[in-house]
């Protein structure tokens, strides 16, 4: 890790000092209003696999490319698809030569490291309030850094629970009235117990976006907030803790919670009453069709928040055409090209208006109404590296090493340690 951190610096140090070296070029009119000048010339978009089919793919960009053309009919755009194995990398060193693309796909964790260097386009210029109109809100969060634009999102996820509808009945519950608090949800798992299922699945070893973040949220607790305030341990995040710690000690999860990455085994063998879940749980449990399930709104303490990512597309700040690029950020992200995009790779759409395109989708119908819930993550530039940390603690208190509190404050003294690093 910190080998991987020293490498990304040098390439964000040798791409500052390409950048000013270039600065000329970037922003020789940096008081250019949008659409004052003609948008033409050639953008190269870096794009991922998104699905397993390339054919299909193919035809969407394709599809996606003559809707920008309608407008921008003199720019030619190359769509280049990269693997998402050592996708920063790539990204890193190319923008650091100063040969990487006009446009690029993105995610919450990366988009405030880059940022934070002066790596991205600001995009707030070539935006008016129309353009932002339809986006559902908790969707943009991702996209911003101290107050400026960085990128449009194009899909979200939304993570919540879902029920194994067998063992709901089970414990004498009902699956059309599932728990919505905390405390509803620990009546219903004290029930599981005692029927001898567990009533979470838990993967201490996995992301922490997915096992101790949602409860952080929920609680109205925080991890570090943008201006380098460590909350991980004030009284409302520690109660997240609390809640985890109560769920192992009560064998409520099984029993290698603490660093298990997945229990699949268990709850596709009908031995769990819930996961948490989002659009790619739906289409296993379809596929599977070992038993009915049921999806849960996201639970509520303080707050009722949950999980989702959102994926975006940015510009760097070191692009060729930083007008051709930005507008087609603004295109791609629109609810026209937002359905052709969704409809082929089954994320949720982050236009509101696009969501209709799961309308004859039960299940994906409901999950896109869960995304106003769904935060993306911690956006730091720090964000990724603090995540061992948590986890460490996490699993400290789990094995009974630590209280909560200590676990808590441990964690917060490691994040502080990171921070301070230049």
């Amino acid at each position: 890790m910190k080998k991987k951190s020293k490498w990304l610096m040098i390439l964000m140090i040798a791409f500052s000092l390409i950048l000013a070296a270039c600065s000329d070029k970037t922003s020789s009119d940096p008081g250019k209003d949008k659409g004052e000048d003609k948008v033409d010339g050639e953008i190269t978009v870096w794009v991922h696999p998104y699905t397993s089919d390339a054919k299909k793919e193919e035809a969407m960009w394709k599809e996606i490319i003559a809707n920008y053309n309608k407008e921008f009919a003199d720019v030619k755009v190359n769509i280049e698809t990269i693997p998402w194995a050592n996708r920063d990398q790539k990204v890193l060193t190319a923008l650091a030569a100063n040969n990487g693309p006009d446009v690029f796909y993105a995610i919450p964790d990366q988009m405030p490291q880059y940022a934070d260097v002066g790596m991205l386009l600001e995009l707030d210029k070539y935006l008016d309030d129309a353009d932002l109109e339809g986006f559902v809100e908790s969707s943009l969060v991702s996209t911003t850094w101290k107050d400026k634009k960085y990128g449009l999102p194009i899909l979200q996820e939304a993570y919540t629970f879902f029920y194994n509808v067998d063992v709901v009945k089970a414990i004498g519950e009902d699956p059309a009235n599932l728990p919505k608090t905390w405390e509803e949800f620990e009546a219903w798992a004290a029930k599981a117990k005692e029927k001898d299922f567990y009533a979470l699945a838990y993967s201490g070893g996995g992301s922490m976006n997915g096992t101790i973040y949602p409860w952080i949220w929920q609680a109205g607790g925080g991890v570090v907030s943008e201006d380098n305030k460590v909350l991980i341990n004030n009284a409302d995040s520690v109660k997240a803790f609390e809640i985890v710690n109560k769920m192992y000690q009560n064998k409520y999860i099984p029993e290698d919670s603490i660093t298990s990455t997945n229990q699949n085994e268990l709850w596709f063998g009908g031995k769990i009453m819930a996961v948490l879940g989002s659009g790619i749980d739906v289409t296993m449990l379809k596929k599977e069709g070992k038993f009915e399930f049921a999806i849960a709104e996201p639970l509520k303490n303080k707050e009722q928040l949950t999980y989702g990512t959102t994926g975006m597309f940015v510009v760097p700040s070191n692009t060729d055409n930083p007008d051709a690029a930005a507008e087609f950020v603004k295109a791609i992200t629109n609810a026209e090209n937002q359905r052709i995009f969704n409809t082929v790779t089954q994320y949720i759409p982050t236009q509101e208006e696009a969501k209709d395109i799961f309308n004859s989708n039960e299940h994906m119908k409901q999950l896109s109404g869960y995304t106003q819930y769904a935060l993306p993550g911690v956006i730091h530039p720090k964000g990724r590296a603090i995540m061992p940390f948590i986890q460490a603690e996490i699993q400290s208190m789990m094995s009974g090493e630590k209280t909560p509190k200590e676990a808590a404050d441990a964690a917060a003294k490691k994040i502080e340690a990171e921070l301070a690093k230049p």
